[in-house]
């Protein structure tokens, strides 16, 4: 029975290690401490937001930034987010899935890139990870709900400042799922409970998993929703890389290989596509892994102005004419 016992003990460990999806940050705590959790689920509701009318309104097209799945390699949608920041590219909506989920709803709640940067470094083991050795998981998911929630200072995923979209995967019918409306941390929890690892996240009736399953690069939902440009930050793993001489390293393999397939079609549909080089595997709490990792963003970012200022050009986004004359080397 001892054995029996370490040996889940050593594999919730390395799930951790190998393919935990949640880059995050240092609590956040008013004068009067934290309030209570939003007390609504989360919801799909009717879009609060006409995007093409405010697209005629405002004369200008409308932007999207898609932030995918990917573990660890999550870190690299902050470096990205800073270099779009730096030439005024504030996306009208914002999709993500997974890893993507967590940094785009933090960055919707209103925080700069900066602030990302520094909650990035400043993560703890202990504020999101929870293990429960559950039959249908090694984790439980909870922490990391409470950890988005208290990074957004509780505000729902329909009030945040930017509109944010959190993909996730129904699990009895496999059906995409996206949140637009109530408790924007449950919705996250939900995008991140990778199978086998997490406990699915249970919302009314149903039970939720990782909406990389279904749509790990969510660009097809930005353009049902009416983005003109979808900048989409893909960081998937890339078979090629993966290590396959072990059980672990066969299962990731399987992952990569499913979700690069279907990323690769959604692909095809995005204006722009920025592509971290990111193929040392990072561990989740590594300071200096983290640093890394959003180094590799920017610079894929930064790689990418020429195409960015291209695209907006071509459908008169007059606003950023400014970043025309850059290149990877500016």
């Amino acid at each position: 029975m001892i054995n029996i016992k370490f040996g889940y003990i050593a594999l919730a460990v390395v799930s951790v290690v190998g393919c935990q999806s949640v880059p995050h940050a240092k609590l956040t705590v008013g004068s009067t401490g934290l309030s209570e959790s939003p007390s609504v689920d989360a919801q799909v509701h009717a879009d609060r937001i006409d995007f093409k009318k405010l697209k005629k309104q405002e004369n200008r097209p409308i932007v999207a930034l898609v932030l995918g799945s990917g573990g660890a390699r999550g870190y690299a949608h902050i470096g990205v987010i800073q270099v779009l920041e730096q030439q005024g590219i504030h996306p009208d909506f914002i999709v993500g899935t997974s890893a993507g989920s967590i940094v785009g709803s933090i960055y919707a709640s209103g925080k700069t890139a900066d602030e990302l940067r520094e909650i990035a470094l400043n993560m703890k083991a202990n504020d999101v990870r929870d293990v429960k050795l559950d039959m249908k998981g090694f984790f439980d998911g909870k922490k990391v709900e409470n950890y988005v929630n208290q990074q957004v200072n509780n505000t729902p995923l329909e009030l945040l400042k930017t509109p944010m979209y959190v993909v996730a995967t129904e699990l009895k019918e496999g059906r995409k799922v996206v949140f637009n409306y109530g408790n924007t941390g449950q919705a996250v929890r939900a995008s991140v409970s990778i199978p086998s690892m997490f406990v699915p996240t249970k919302i009314g009736k149903d039970e939720y998993v990782d909406g990389g399953l279904v749509s790990p690069v969510p660009v097809n939902v930005a353009r049902e929703l009416g983005a003109d440009i979808i900048i989409a930050v893909d960081i998937l793993a890339q078979p090629v890389n993966t290590e396959t001489s072990n059980v672990w390293g066969l299962f990731n393999q399987n992952i990569n290989i499913m979700q690069n397939h279907l990323a690769r079609e959604e692909l095809k549909h995005a204006d722009i596509v920025i592509q971290p080089d990111l193929r040392e595997k990072a561990h989740i709490f590594d300071v200096k892994g983290r640093e890394m990792t959003m180094r590799a963003g920017a610079e894929a970012a930064q790689n990418q102005l020429n195409a960015i200022s291209t695209v907006f050009n071509q459908k008169h986004y007059s606003p950023l004419n400014k970043i025309q004359q850059l290149s990877a080397h500016d």
